[in-house]
């Protein structure tokens, strides 16, 4: 069966009923991602942890390497990708403890390198729908099933950080309709398309952003302790989740990258072709 893979915190992988098999550091082209994956089975199906941040939580957003870690996960087999992250709620009903399933994000970062592909390889590849529809669904109906606070659909925005917003960009967003806020989930989700995972994330709510007016502005302090009451709630939705695989994959995400290729065959980069062997292989066979 296709690995599940998940990206977050050291919560998720503290879990009493994961057997953890393997710790598997990788090298990749683009340099280390950030800590060594963890392959184990969980409800009997095997899945491959990764700690976002690095076990401890040493690296800030801007400083994963995001092209490592899907890279990573590409290698090592995985085809459903879930992805578990802190948000701020732009919404007053979307209270801290939901969660949200976004299916848009905004793009707000300036410093990361969000594709693998140049160098002799252009590669222009569809993201209306930046998440996967089916594997959404599934962490709805699990969420569902739990009878947690869910919300399906809305729209991630995703800063730069490492500081939290000001009030004057707090309203602005609010102004553009966005729903919730946070620093992680860009580019991972279009290193995920160009590496033809079907990937989705639960987005957790630790506070309201700092234009409620009402409330305390947002702090480390608020973030962590509400994001530690989350967890228990995120596992128990993942658990949920891997007991409804194996699914077949009838999106289009296992073949994004069909018809996305810019670059004649003729003209397209061997080097490139090499080091992006595990994304692009079954094209250039």
């Amino acid at each position: 069966m296709p690995r599940i893979g998940i990206i977050g915190g050291s919560g998720l992988y503290n879990m009493n009923d994961l057997n953890i098999i393997d710790y598997r550091k990788l090298e990749t082209p683009f340099g280390d991602p950030s800590d060594s994956y963890m392959i184990g089975t969980l409800e009997d199906k095997e899945v491959v942890f990764l700690a976002r941040h690095g076990r401890g939580h040493i690296l800030p957003p801007s400083d994963i390497n995001y092209r490592a870690n899907i890279y990573g996960f590409k290698v090592l087999g995985v085809e459903w990708l879930i992805g578990v992250s802190a948000v701020g709620s732009m919404r007053k009903e979307l209270k801290p403890t939901y969660i949200v399933l976004p299916d848009q994000f905004y793009d707000l970062t300036k410093k990361r390198v969000s594709t693998f592909f140049g160098k002799g390889l252009a590669v222009h590849i569809a993201f209306a729908d930046p998440v996967c529809n089916l594997l959404n669904e599934v962490i709805y109906q699990a969420a569902l099933k739990i009878t947690a606070d869910v919300r399906k659909g809305g729209t991630y925005l995703c800063i730069e950080g490492p500081q939290f917003s000001t009030k004057a960009e707090s309203f602005i967003y609010r102004n553009w309709g966005i729903d919730i806020i946070g620093m992680t989930n860009m580019p991972e989700a279009k290193l995920a398309r160009e590496a033809e995972m079907c990937y989705s994330t639960i987005a957790m709510v630790t506070d309201y952003d700092v234009w409620h007016e009402t409330e305390a502005s947002v702090s480390v302090d608020q973030v962590v302790k509400t994001f530690a009451q989350n967890i228990a709630t995120a596992q128990q939705v993942l658990r949920e989740v891997v007991k409804l695989f194996p699914l077949e994959r009838n999106c289009h995400c296992h073949d994004a990258l069909n018809g996305a290729f810019i670059t004649s065959k003729e003209f397209c980069s061997n080097e490139m072709i090499r080091i992006l062997k595990p994304i692009v292989g079954k094209y250039f066979t």
